[in-house]
């Protein structure tokens, strides 16, 4: 189970990606669980330094590939 400490997005689509964003972001304003707005916010972050973007033109990227 080590091998989990980390998990690369490279087998992840743009699309998967997309939706776990949303899903995140729908629960944590829908629930008011801080805890999945603070994660949505953390893997956009982690995204936007790994692609060099800021979160707003990640996230249309994204959405622009469907």
């Amino acid at each position: 189970m080590d091998e989990f400490a980390k998990i690369s997005v490279e087998e992840i689509s743009k699309r998967d990606i997309l939706m776990i964003i949303k899903a995140l972001e729908y629960t944590g304003e829908n629930t008011k669980i801080s805890s999945f707005l603070e994660l949505k916010n953390s893997i956009v972050k982690q995204l936007c330094l790994l692609s060099n973007t800021t979160e707003e033109e990640f996230i249309t990227y994204l959405e622009k590939s469907f």
